[in-house]
């Protein structure tokens, strides 16, 4: 007569089969994801494209405000891949823990073990539990899925952004003999020279526009912006006062820029006063070579004529009507 208490007891196919299911999933979802690398073809970092502006920036004479934009668009990215790696590398070490029970003991998650080591008729009782332990690793391997998407999404991401950065640098270096020659050109101009059509010119720089036109730091203007101020004044008017100069590191603390406000109080400007914005920016951008113009900023859109192939391009969100200019034209000038 043989003693049957002495057999261990048989494990239920079920739990056998959740545990064997278990040890699969978290095996092929632990298997390491290839760390982000910047593309082959593009090997440099962001420090290194930072140190390249750094010298544009001198050798332009002003701020890069196109490859400020990339920059922080890169960083963003570089930050998000950084989290998504640390969320992942948590994930996986807690889903590690599934596949490292099965090892131990009679090989079953420590938790499976409270059940399985009861009598027959407990354990029967105790299917809550088993299918509570299976929702919850289920849980586990679920989230490590969604986190590894989520970090190869990040990594594509950081991958387009450093990309794009590059493109703006590049584009700047192209350009760069062009844009010193067009420098030292102005800088003998002084002023430019006037449109073939001098009657639609304002003052020529010398500040003879109405009074209404006149804005915080008007007389303050660099006298080829106040040039190109005036031109502008007088071909389209100013609905409301043009401002130039102010306490700033950009162009407005140079006098090398001035808004062309379209609208007061940060609100968007009326149908027409757009459609006078959209005029001036355009303008500004044609005439650029002959005024000396360095960049347009419009409707959170930047042209930058020392990068002009790249044509109006996308800023990032600054958060208001103002600081993304949908109510004022911003011209720079050399």
């Amino acid at each position: 007569m043989h003693n049957n208490s002495l057999r261990p007891a048989r494990r239920p196919r079920s739990v056998r089969l959740l545990a064997g299911v278990a040890v699969t999933a978290a095996a092929t979802l632990l298997t390491p994801t290839a760390s982000y690398a910047e593309p082959e073809d593009e090997e440099v970092s962001l420090e290194e494209l930072n140190e390249q502006a750094d010298e544009l920036e001198d050798e332009y004479a002003g701020d890069l405000i196109q490859y400020e934009d990339a920059k922080e668009n890169a960083k963003k990215a570089k930050k998000a891949l950084k989290k998504a790696d640390s969320d992942l590398a948590k994930a996986r070490d807690d889903v590690s823990d599934i596949a490292a029970a099965q090892y131990k003991s009679s090989g079953v998650d420590p938790v499976m073990e409270v059940v399985l080591s009861r009598k027959p008729g407990g354990m029967l009782d105790d299917a809550a539990v088993v299918n509570q332990i299976a929702q919850t690793h289920t849980g586990r391997l679920d989230t490590l899925s969604d986190l590894k998407k989520k970090r190869e999404k990040a990594s594509k991401k950081a991958a387009k952004e450093l990309k794009d950065a590059k493109k703006v640098i590049d584009g700047l270096k192209e350009q760069r003999d062009e844009i010193k020659k067009r420098i030292e050109k102005y800088k003998e101009e002084r002023v430019p020279k006037p449109p073939s059509d001098d009657s639609s010119a304002g003052g020529g720089g010398t500040g003879t526009v109405p009074a209404g036109a006149r804005g915080w730091g008007f007389d303050g203007a660099t006298p080829r912006m106040a040039a190109i101020r005036d031109e502008i004044i007088g071909k389209f008017g100013a609905p409301y006062p043009v401002g130039c100069q102010r306490s700033s590191n950009d162009d407005h603390g140079s006098g090398q820029a001035c808004d062309f406000m379209m609208s007061a109080g940060g609100n968007y400007p009326s149908s027409a006063n757009q459609q006078k914005g959209q005029q001036i920016a355009e303008y500004a951008k044609n005439n650029a070579g002959r005024l000396g113009v360095k960049y347009v900023i419009w409707e959170q859109k930047i042209w930058d004529s020392r990068n002009p192939g790249a044509g109006w391009k996308p800023m990032n969100d600054r958060g208001s009507v103002t600081q993304n200019h949908y109510d004022h034209v911003h011209v720079s000038s050399f």
